[in-house]
């Protein structure tokens, strides 16, 4: 990003990083690191559940991504991307049938009792990989708005970021990315606010262009659209952190968190599609988001924006490496749980997103273009197992589990023009229309198997 003033933007985040440090408590307990619980044992409430959810999935990553859909595809992209956000709904009926139907204090116990060892030990392999391509994705935004790839400013700025965050994550674990989410999202509205408002008191700002953006149905934005609403089921199940902030509080907190969460970040990530929007409407010959806000916005404009994507990549990976060290220690019981155990993981997996970032691709998509997709094998498991109780065999949940990974391998292929066998056979060539056969496929490879390997039901009850 050119043209913002770089000292001035690291003497703001230095205070920032200040702050969130002062803020982390350190926390020697295993409640307090890896559930979140303060010096009383209390659970967190709402607004700092709320405010925790929102600012860990309106990440710098999803932010730029929301306004590029917007910029190519008009309010179909935009409203593409917001439907992602629904995933808070189902996230929560998720989660509150875990815990109040089955009885279990996480996924992974519930998969091992359905599906074995295996089970349990695949979904662990999804949600590793979704959380080192998180810390990848939000160092590599940082890294863009200090610098071209491989600069000195990219180098510094990326290690800078990774070492402070994992400093006050190390400090205190999923309590002290609680207690510094409530500050980096108080940041964030305020930041998405201003550049909102900036675009609207623009003299070329045109609300019903903007709502006329898309008038194809056959644009690749309302294709995303059909997409998000076909993923929206299994997506928050892959997502660890959304996942474990569920299980923390109480079920009245637990709802009104995600509710409150749901209409909050849907209301942001929008908002922040229609400044994309916008720019798309006025690209000219630019034809590169940023250069065309740079142009319509002005310097004070990407100063705001680069601000809101360091903070918001901060508070995704503090939230991410909480998430790693849950994982390893408690989850996966691959140490004994101690907070000095949570900190060995933390550690590691931030060394392996900065090598992912260093030696891996330099397009943000790359190593996220995947993630839904391969989170579809789990829509038969919430749809049979979690929400109608039903017993399946476990020859179903590997036949689900090897479509979606392998209709994931082979999005990726197709995106990357690595292959073309999806064009020839049906006859669609973009790769969102090509996203949508994938997607169809392994649902109905999945929901099939699941239906062939139910198990006679159970007479006895289960209380809800």
């Amino acid at each position: 990003m050119t043209n913002i003033h770089i000292p001035s933007l690291i003497g703001i985040l230095s205070l920032i990083g200040l702050a969130s440090l002062l803020l982390s408590p350190r926390v020697r307990t295993v409640e307090g690191f890896f559930a979140g619980r303060d010096e009383r044992g209390a659970a967190p409430g709402v607004l700092t559940l709320t405010f925790s959810q929102v600012t860990t999935w309106i990440f710098a990553r999803s932010l730029l991504n929301a306004a590029i859909l917007g910029y190519f595809f008009g309010m179909a992209g935009a409203l593409a991307y917001a439907a992602y956000y629904g995933s808070f709904l189902s996230g929560w009926l998720i989660v509150d049938r875990l815990r109040y139907r089955h009885g279990v204090g996480n996924i992974q116990r519930f998969l091992q009792s359905r599906f074995g060892r295996l089970g349990a030990g695949c979904y662990n392999l999804l949600i590793s990989l979704r959380l080192l391509t998180e810390v990848f994705a939000n160092l590599l935004v940082v890294g863009m708005v200090f610098g071209v790839a491989d600069s000195q400013a990219y180098t510094w700025s990326i290690l800078a970021v990774a070492g402070l965050t994992l400093a006050y994550s190390m400090t205190g674990g999923l309590r002290a990315s609680l207690r510094t989410d409530v500050l980096q999202m108080s940041l964030l509205l305020l930041l998405i606010a201003a550049i909102v408002a900036i675009t609207l008191i623009h003299p070329l700002f045109d609300a019903s262009a903007l709502l006329a953006s898309s008038p194809q149905l056959t644009s690749p934005g309302w294709v995303l659209l059909v997409v998000a609403l076909l993923q929206v089921l299994s997506y928050p199940m892959h997502d660890p952190v959304m996942m474990d902030r569920g299980f923390l509080a109480d079920r009245d907190t637990t709802r009104r968190s995600f509710i409150h969460a749901f209409w909050l970040s849907a209301l942001l990530i929008l908002a922040f599609g229609m400044v994309g929007v916008f720019a798309g409407l006025h690209g000219g010959e630019d034809k590169d988001l940023l250069l065309t806000l740079e142009r319509l916005l002005g310097a004070p404009a990407m100063y705001l924006l680069g601000l809101a994507l360091v903070i918001s990549a901060a508070s995704t990976m503090d939230s991410t490496l909480s998430s790693a060290s849950k994982l390893m220690v408690v989850d996966m019981k691959l140490s004994r749980p101690s907070a000095g155990h949570g900190r060995v993981a933390m550690a590691l997996f931030a060394a392996g997103g900065l090598i992912l970032v260093f030696v891996g691709s330099k397009d943000l998509f790359d190593a996220v273009a995947v993630s839904g997709t391969a989170s579809l094998f789990l829509t038969p498991v919430i749809l049979f197992n979690v929400l109608a109780g039903r017993e399946v065999a476990r020859w179903s949940f590997m036949v689900a589990f090897a479509a979606a990974m392998g209709g994931a391998v082979l999005y990726f292929l197709e995106k990357a023009r690595y292959v073309d066998w999806i064009g020839p056979l049906t006859g669609v060539e973009h790769s969102y229309s090509k996203l949508l056969v994938i997607t169809i496929g392994i649902l109905l490879t999945g929901i099939a198997s699941f239906a062939l390997g139910l198990k006679p039901r159970d007479d006895r009850k289960v209380q809800c």
